[in-house]
């Protein structure tokens, strides 16, 4: 597949991106896991360098994970090879590095206030001069302080601190105010077979945005590693009721019914998955999580596939009709 190019930036990036969550390791999201279980970091960063090696450019981490490890191993696996990477990360909560703890700040006016702060602390921890896109990391910030967040957004650009910026919200509402911003080019929402977001691919198509996609594969749902009675580590994320009630049950209630369209022409599940986002708009870029090297191998041979054909994608609209009327 060809490269594309980051919403109406020109920057260009391959369609296949490398979620960087589960590499951060062990933190704590208010007063849950935050991560992904324990990691190697060793193989981390192999897996960073398999992913350039393999046709992946564009890495997204955020400060959050592993309240910013994340970002330092992903720095450790392009070091010598930034001008390659087009790296992605976020901000906009109050990171604890001492504590492993990520929380809200206390009012919505701190993050406009802490903003600078946050982003010189991830290009210190990314080793990096400028961040190519930096993205809004509260999903659901308030409208009325969001404007100021966005302008201060657009001075960091006009100081090379980053080369673009984003809002990760699957609020169509934010993704618009923000986009009236000259260098807002992308938008991260979920999307993913079983989790379709109509209204904000429509927007990124009309407004040129990349549409960035977070849970591609479910968080593991659409990989077919997983039944309705696998338990996940205390220490993963995977055990919150959000990831079995927007993810796993709805996923693996379709699963069966999806497979041979999904593993078409030789393709693994999770190959499927990603050619059905393709097949879905030309502005997406899912960004599966990759935490191993053969993980990577097999996420980056799926661009040697491509997108679903426009008759396969109706062939799975049926099926999910089907489904969700039995």
């Amino acid at each position: 597949m060809n490269k594309r190019t980051l919403g109406r930036s020109n920057i260009e990036v391959s369609p296949l991106g490398m979620g960087c969550w589960a590499i951060g390791g062990l933190w704590r999201w208010l007063d849950g896991p935050g991560g992904w279980g324990e990691v190697d970091d060793a193989e981390s960063i192999r897996t960073v360098q398999a992913a350039l090696d393999h046709g992946i450019n564009f890495f997204d981490t955020a400060a959050n994970y592993g309240t910013g490890h994340s970002e330092r191993i992903l720095a450790q696996g392009l070091q010598g090879k930034r001008d390659r990477a087009v790296i992605a990360t976020k901000f906009g909560f109050n990171v604890n590095e001492a504590a492993k703890q990520v929380t809200f700040y206390a009012d919505p006016t701190d993050v406009v206030k802490n903003l600078r702060t946050e982003c010189e602390t991830s290009l210190r921890r990314l080793n990096t001069d400028y961040i190519d896109l930096y993205q809004f990391h509260v999903w659901d910030f308030p409208l009325e302080h969001a404007a100021a967040v966005r302008d201060l957004l657009e001075t960091l650009v006009r100081e090379g601190k980053i080369r673009s910026y984003g809002w990760s919200t699957d609020s169509v509402e934010n993704a618009k105010l923000f986009a009236e911003g000259e260098h807002c080019v992308a938008i991260q929402h979920d999307l993913n077979v079983v989790r379709d977001a109509p209204e904000m691919l429509a927007l990124c198509e009309q407004l040129n945005l990349a549409s960035v996609n977070r849970s591609p594969l479910a968080r593991g749902a659409l990989t077919g590693k997983y039944t309705k009675q696998t338990v996940f580590a205390e220490n993963d994320v995977r055990t919150d009721d959000w990831s079995k009630e927007a993810f796993f049950t709805p996923t693996l209630d379709k699963l069966a019914a999806l497979r041979d369209i999904l593993t078409s022409s030789g393709r693994s599940l999770t190959q499927g998955a990603l050619a059905w986002i393709w097949g879905r708009s030309e502005k997406t870029i899912p960004i599966p999580g990759i935490r191993t090297v053969a993980q990577a191998e097999e996420n980056a041979g799926a661009m040697k596939f491509g997108a679903l054909t426009a008759d396969q994608m109706r062939q799975v609209d049926e099926i999910l009709r089907q489904t969700a009327t039995n």
